[in-house]
């Protein structure tokens, strides 16, 4: 959610920046903000609007020392007014922050009712710039450093004050990376802005500060102590976070995921025990995550189960930590997340953790607050995934998945088998690319205003991630349920005029499912037909058919759902949707 860029040397900024802040729009916003320090002075540039036109409004504007900001509202609605930066009432102090402080309206309180302060905006943001001015006494860094004993809640904040040559940074739950480059640093909530500049960054952890100014930068910790902190270097290259040639970042990380599938197992399949999760004395799997995370984590589930006979839990992350779960020290705590700074997920393992049970990560984004909260798991190694829909990390997770299963399975001839598929999978997932044209099916469709996708077994999970991806991205209402449970109600939908995705495997519920496909088609439903075999069945109930390549049961949800990604895409182009950055959604759910 939000994004935030900064840059601190001896060129403009200004085009470094706001080349930045196109770059975070896969974030999700709804205005966008720059502030620039020249000459003691503030200059605040922002828009309830597009990057775009932020950019026209800046033109010309040279600046060595620049903060920009895309804001995705939590606290007042999406207006100039609330768009970020936010100053102090002498506005001497510009702050951007990502995050909720949850403690803003006692403190908003306190600063208008004793100390007279006046406010502009709605946000809860605001309150930040106006506490560092209350607390300034001509040294800056501690006054931002007292302003971060006050807040609670989740942050990244990156405040200038105008008369100090310097930017000041914190994070507490909200990702915050410096880029370091031969005497000029940039600030980021990921890589993606500066990467042709510099892949030589330092994560910002938990509760620590950094100042940047024409000395060098330092890393404190919220008590003013100084850290000594790694310089990374970025594993990818500016060609990651381009389009290379495709219309939409959603479709090119489509089409990428043979790569990144081989990526994920690469290194790991044929050294399998040097996973590093510790496995002894578990006794049970709880997966917390949330939306397509959630339905990896399903997967895993069925897989896990079936193969390793090791109970599996799925709990939405949001949901987890409020119910006061029953949780024990042999359980193992797996957070599945993309971003690796899902707030609901990152704290369902601080749970876990302070109750004395063991976690793990599967997470995408190295250097990530879950990655480092976990301290163990598996990175998937799907690289920047820029679509807010999430397509390639879906796969990569349902990799680990299986890698986590080959881990744990103590049949040697089972595990074998299982490497021999998931080896050859990246060949199976091009030859479905070059053989299946589903554009043609879903410009068949595009008009219909309800979908129903339905799965059973393994591919339940499959059904509900591919209504998910066809409302995030068209807008058009989708439920997924699994087959069997049709006739409980959902069954009352179906007419001529609303199409169904059934997921047919041929397994030992493909029996079931084509009689669930019957009772759709005797209410004269369209059927579009997802399926490994074709059979006579299958032939005579089916509008459209879409055969993928056969698998073993394990791998079916990958194969099944590129072209559910693929229908969601398609059907979402011809209606106009701007597919990469759908309304109101948000790539990093770093907030609750």
């Amino acid at each position: 959610m939000c994004g935030i860029v900064g840059y601190f040397g001896e060129r403009n900024g200004m085009p470094i920046v706001l080349q930045g802040l196109k770059r975070l729009e896969y974030r999700g916003y709804d205005s966008a903000g720059l502030v620039l320090l020249k000459e003691n002075t503030l200059e605040i540039i922002k828009t309830k609007g597009k990057v775009s036109e932020l950019i026209a409004l800046a033109n010309g504007r040279e600046a060595k020392i620049v903060v920009g900001h895309t804001r995705w509202s939590t606290h007042g609605e999406p207006n100039y007014i609330n768009a970020h930066p936010h100053t102090s009432m002498d506005n001497s102090i510009a702050i951007v922050h990502n995050g909720i402080i949850e403690n803003h309206a006692e403190l908003r309180k306190e600063l208008q009712e004793k100390y007279n302060f006046t406010f502009r905006s709605q946000t809860d943001s605001e309150v930040i710039a106006q506490l560092i001015q209350f607390f300034y006494k001509g040294d800056f860094e501690e006054a931002f450093r007292k302003m971060l004993t006050k807040i609670e809640g989740a942050f990244g904040i990156v405040a200038l004050h105008k008369d100090h040559k310097q930017i000041l940074c914190a994070r507490k739950g909200s990702p915050l990376v410096l880029g370091v480059n031969n005497g000029e640093f940039f600030i980021a909530s990921d890589p993606s802005p500066f990467l042709e500049y510099t892949k030589e960054v330092i994560y910002l952890n938990e509760k620590q500060m950094a100042s940047i100014e024409e000395t060098g930068y330092k890393i404190k910790d919220f008590n003013g102590f100084n850290i000594e902190m790694e310089i990374e270097t970025i594993p990818f290259g500016i060609e990651s976070i381009q389009k290379q040639g495709f219309e939409h970042f959603m479709l090119k990380e489509i089409y990428e995921q043979a790569e990144t599938i081989q990526n994920c197992f690469r290194g790991k399949i044929r050294h399998i025990e040097n996973i590093s999760i510790k496995k002894e004395n578990i006794k049970r799997i709880i997966f917390v995550s949330c939306g397509t995370s959630y339905y990896a984590s399903l997967v895993g589930k069925y897989i896990l189960e079936k193969s390793s006979h090791i109970p599996v839990v799925v709990e939405y992350a949001s949901e987890f930590r409020y119910r006061h779960p029953m949780l024990y020290p042999t359980d193992l705590v797996i957070a599945v997340s993309q971003s690796g700074e899902t707030a609901d997920t990152l704290e369902a393992i601080r749970l876990a953790k302070k109750l004395s049970c063991s976690v793990a990560g599967i997470v995408n984004v190295t250097g990530s607050s879950i990655a480092k909260e976990c301290g163990q798991g598996i990175y998937v190694h799907a690289g920047p995934e820029i679509g807010v829909a999430s397509t390639k990390a879906f796969t990569s997770q349902i990799i680990a998945m299986n890698l986590l299963n080959v881990y744990l399975n103590k049949d040697p001839y089972y595990r074998a088998e299982l490497i021999e598929e998931l080896e050859q999978l990246p060949e199976k997932v091009k030859a479905f690319f070059k053989t299946q044209d589903v554009k043609a099916i879903a410009e068949k469709y595009k008009d219909s205003k309800y979908f129903m996708f339905m799965g059973r077994d393994i591919n339940y999970p499959v059904a509900m991630e591919g209504a998910l991806k066809l409302k995030e991205i068209s807008y058009i209402p989708a439920e997924g349920y699994p087959a069997g449970e049709m006739k409980h109600g959902p069954i009352a939908l179906i007419d001529e005029n609303t199409p169904t995705v059934f997921l047919v495997t041929k397994d030992t519920v493909y029996t079931k499912v084509i009689s669930n496909m019957e009772e759709v088609k005797s209410r004269k439903g369209k059927i579009i037909c997802i399926c490994n075999e074709m059979t006579e069945e299958i032939e005579r109930l089916s509008d459209d058919i879409i055969l993928i390549p056969k698998v073993r049961w394990e791998c079916t949800p990958i194969l099944n759902v590129l072209p559910l990604q693929l229908f969601a895409y398609h059907i979402a182009n011809a209606n106009g949707r701007e597919i990469d950055q759908p309304r109101n959604l948000a790539k990093a759910v770093s907030v609750e």
